[in-house]
This record gives C-alpha cells, sequence and structure tokens, in this order.
C-alpha cells in the first residue's frame, strides 16, 4: 500500500497573511495595514480583557466580592478596560452587517476614552467607502481563530506574533515607503544580539513602529532574564508610524508611556533632553538633509564637532552619544559612506570619535537588506567607556567585521540574515569584546586593529581595508559610489532648492515691502 505524502502546514502567521491579503482587493497596503493591525490589536485587548472579566464575575479567592465592570480593577492587573459595544464578542456576532465599519469605528473612540494611555493611538478606517463590509466581515472571522480560546498569556503570545510577522510582510508590500516604519527583523536581531541589553535603559529616538523595543525584550525572555529590568524609551516624528509602535509595544505587555510623538522629530525637540540612558539601538533615516541643521548650529549636543547642514548622519551619532550614561553602549545603522566621507567637516568629526577610543566595533552589511534604500548600509558600535572592567581594555583597538557575502534572498529584491549568519557576527565581537573570548582574525571576514593604523589610513573605517580581501574591492565598489554620488547629488539640489525658496521669500518681501 503506498503512503500518502505528507504535506507539511504553513505556520498560523503565514496562512494568516495570505488570507487577509486576498481580503484586500484594491485598497492600498499602505491602508490596509492599518485596518488588520487594529483589528488584531482590538482582539488582543479584547481577549486580554475577557480572561480578567470572567475571574472577577466568579469571585473567587483575591477577586471576591469584586465587580466585573469597575475600570479600576483592569487598571490594577495592567489590563485594558474594553467596554461592551467594543468587546470582540459583540463585534464577532454583527461582522455580517452593513454597518460593522460604524461600530469598529465607534468601539475604537470608546476604547481610547475608557484607556487614556490609548488616546489617539487606535484606528478608525473602518467605515470607509473603499473597504467592503464583506470583507471586513470576512477578516473579523479570520482573526477571530487567532489563539481562540487561550489563556492571556498564550493569546498575547500569538497575537504579538502574527502583529510583529504582519509588520514585516506589510513592509514588504510597500517596498520603499516600507522601510519608514520598518527595520528588517534580521538587522534589529544582529543589533540587540551584539549589544546583549540585558538589564536597564534602552532608547530609540527614531523607533518606527517600536522593533528595537519588542527585540531587545525578547532577547531578555530568551536568556531567561527578567523582562522589569529593562525600561524602554523612544521617540517617533511620524504619528501614523507612532501609532503602530503604541499597539506593537501594548500587544506584548510594554510599557510604552515614555515612547513619546511630536511632529518635530529628535533634533528639534528632544522629548528625553536629560535622560542618560545605558544602551541605543536605532536605524535612523539615511543621509537626511532636511534636519533643521541650520538652526542648531550651537546645540550642546555637538560635542565631537558640528555636523553639517547637508547631512544628519553625524548629527544622529552625537545625539546618540549625549544621551549614553558614562558606561553606556550604542548599536545603530548608518549609510556606508558615513565610514569615508569627508563632506562639511564630517572627517573631523569621525576623527574626534576614533581619538576619543568611543568606536568599538564597526560591520559591512550585505546589500538588499534594507526596503527603502538601496544605498550601502554599516553597523556601528560605539561604547561611552571601554575600560570600564565590564569587558577587556580595547580603547586603542576597532574590531572589523566584513559581512557583505552574508545572507540569503528571499525574493528579488531582498535579502536577510540567517539565524547562524546572526550568531556567527555576534559570537566574533563577543569573543573579541569579552575578557574570557576566543577571539582571532579571520582574513577576509574580520581584524582586530589599532587605532595607531586607522589613523595612518586617515580615519577610514571601511572594514574592506583592514580584514584583508583577497580584492580590494573596497577601494573602488562602481555600484556603491554611484550610490554615495547620487545621495550627494540629490542633498545638493535639495540644498539649493531651500536656498531658492529663502531667495525668493526675501525678494518678495522686499518688493512687498517696497
Amino acid at each position: 500500500m503506498a503512503k500518502k505524502k505528507e504535506t507539511k502546514q504553513e505556520p498560523i502567521e503565514k496562512q494568516l497573511w495570505k488570507a487577509a491579503d486576498k481580503l484586500r482587493k484594491n485598497i492600498d497596503a499602505a491602508e490596509y495595514k492599518h485596518i488588520v493591525l487594529g483589528l488584531i490589536f482590538l482582539k488582543y485587548i479584547s481577549d486580554s480583557f475577557e480572561e480578567l472579566y470572567a475571574k472577577l464575575k466568579a469571585g473567587e479567592g483575591e477577586y471576591a466580592g469584586a465587580d466585573p465592570e469597575d475600570r479600576d480593577e483592569y487598571r490594577a492587573e495592567n489590563v485594558f478596560f474594553v467596554p461592551p459595544s467594543a468587546r470582540w464578542s459583540y463585534l464577532q456576532g454583527r461582522a455580517k452587517l452593513p454597518e460593522i465599519g460604524k461600530d469598529i469605528d465607534n468601539s475604537m473612540d470608546t476604547i481610547e476614552r475608557d484607556n487614556p494611555s490609548l488616546k489617539g493611538v487606535l484606528p478608525k478606517v473602518y467605515a470607509k467607502e473603499n473597504l467592503d463590509p464583506t470583507s471586513l466581515g470576512g477578516l473579523i472571522d479570520l482573526i477571530s481563530n487567532i489563539a481562540l480560546g487561550d489563556a492571556k498569556s498564550r493569546s498575547a503570545d500569538v497575537l504579538g506574533h502574527v502583529f510583529e510577522y504582519f509588520l514585516g510582510e506589510f513592509a514588504l508590500a510597500e517596498g520603499k515607503k516600507g522601510g519608514q516604519f520598518y527595520t528588517p527583523r534580521s538587522v534589529v536581531e544582529l543589533l540587540v544580539e551584539m549589544l546583549e541589553p540585558y538589564k536597564g535603559r534602552v532608547f530609540d529616538p527614531c523607533c518606527g513602529s517600536g522593533g528595537m523595543f519588542v527585540q531587545s525584550e525578547k532577547f531578555v525572555e530568551d536568556h531567561q532574564g527578567k523582562i522589569n529590568d529593562i525600561s524602554i524609551y523612544g521617540q517617533e516624528s511620524n504619528q501614523t508610524t507612532w501609532r503602530l509602535a503604541k499597539m506593537n509595544l501594548a500587544i506584548r505587555g510594554i510599557d510604552s508611556s515614555q515612547v513619546k510623538w511630536n511632529n518635530e522629530g529628535s533634533f528639534l525637540n528632544d522629548a528625553h533632553k536629560d535622560k542618560k540612558v545605558d544602551f541605543i539601538i536605532a536605524n535612523p533615516p539615511f543621509n537626511v538633509s532636511d534636519w533643521s541643521g541650520e538652526l542648531l548650529r550651537k546645540d550642546a549636543r555637538w560635542a565631537y564637532g558640528v555636523p553639517p547642514v547637508s547631512n544628519a548622519n553625524y548629527a544622529w551619532v552625537q545625539h546618540f552619544m549625549y544621551h549614553l550614561a558614562p558606561s553606556g553602549q550604542a548599536g545603530f545603522v548608518l549609510s556606508k559612506g558615513s565610514l569615508t566621507t569627508k563632506t562639511g567637516g564630517e572627517n573631523a568629526i569621525r576623527q574626534k570619535l576614533i581619538e576619543d577610543g568611543l568606536v568599538d566595533c564597526i560591520v559591512n552589511l550585505p546589500a538588499k537588506l534594507f526596503l527603502n534604500t538601496q544605498i550601502p548600509a554599516c553597523l556601528w558600535f560605539m561604547s561611552k567607556n571601554r575600560t570600564n572592567g565590564k569587558y577587556r581594555n580595547r580603547k586603542d583597538e576597532i574590531l572589523f567585521i566584513d559581512a557583505r557575502n552574508l545572507g540569503h534572498l528571499i525574493n528579488r529584491r531582498t535579502r536577510e540574515l540567517s539565524k547562524e549568519d546572526i550568531q556567527h557576527i555576534a559570537d566574533t565581537y563577543h569573543n573579541w569584546r569579552n575578557v574570557e573570548g576566543d577571539y582571532e582574525d579571520i582574513a577576509g571576514f574580520c581584524k582586530s586593529e589599532s587605532i595607531e593604523r586607522v589613523k595612518a589610513l586617515d580615519y577610514v573605517l571601511t572594514p574592506g581595508r583592514y580584514v584583508g580581501l583577497e580584492e580590494e574591492e573596497d577601494d573602488f565598489d562602481f555600484a556603491e559610489r554611484f550610490s554615495s554620488l547620487k545621495a550627494e547629488f540629490q542633498n545638493q539640489l535639495s540644498e539649493e532648492a531651500q536656498l531658492n525658496e529663502r531667495i525668493n521669500a526675501n525678494l518678495l518681501k522686499i518688493k512687498i515691502d517696497g
């Protein structure tokens, strides 16, 4: 008798994504993500509420005499209160009605009224004409099957995983725009694995949808640490993205009270001005020219030199260093051009950072990791005190890692690092950094180099200059150089346009006054 061929079942998140994507029809991914992610979040807070509601209603043990409709009972347990007309069971019962969209919008409003920490966070997009009520009902039925009947901890874990997976899929679907709110998971995992934020204050001043925080908490859990040993601080200038971050963190049970939004951004309006932190993990936008640098020429953050108005890269670096505690560490993404640039005095800032012993490790990343840019990227790791005894004294050295050949394509345009790649890079760094580490240089991959050697090479930080590649590709990479020149040209055009606007405005004012 012939054996039946076993079919491998896809993970629940992939099945859900395919089903949800079918229901999208003619709605753009950028708009659709708020519809789907908002419903997943609503399911999460409703599940959490219903579980506690059942305990309060039973009135046993510590819940004896409790009122299940008393909002204070839920606040005491750090559970969002969900009014009757917003509970998932109520909405599910109305999923086939034509007014379901209006019902969901109303439920979002009532939840925000009863939970001040969610004010301005939840999407109210469900009554729009382009959203077919039948498709919306289908989405509700689909999401109803996630973690059905499980306890809160299980439900939160499954829903949180689905939420995070959907964020990544929506980012892929949006392409370039998706990169504005989402840092690829493998890059986040690499940053967190290398920094090891077990305990302390974690800060991301350009936090997007909160992936750095979620991964930091997950890292602590995976290594049997204590979640409460970490506190998070963040800032985001895009309100829509900030809303995603607040939901992403809430669904993981992470306190997001110190994740702030203002449309001026971290440079003009630093929401955590006096905060010094233990870890900074960030992916700031590359090569930004419109960062209001002309208004901040004498800012106290520029301890290593005034960054050029035309590019925010070294403004970000110094913003990070300003917020680090005396023994704080930072890991962040920058364009690869930051390793060699001599534009607008950036080389002098880089020289000062190197001479002061702040640069710990540089990682050259593979191409095609990021959704919103083809500009080559790298990771910087910096430490305020490399002689503090926690690790070995390495103030006169920098570790260079060239990981350009790692990773694999997940589609024609996008690459990701595997778990093994991430572990390989992180282990190399830890073996070099730790007192008991077993580090050795590997030709073409890693090299521990002296500050004196870096000085001799004019303070250039490109790993390929040091790791001993058989072909010195880093001396001239046409694609990289083209991307860099293109970015510089665009920056110059932007500056010229801004200058022309100011000139025209002044001429108009003179004409009017005259």
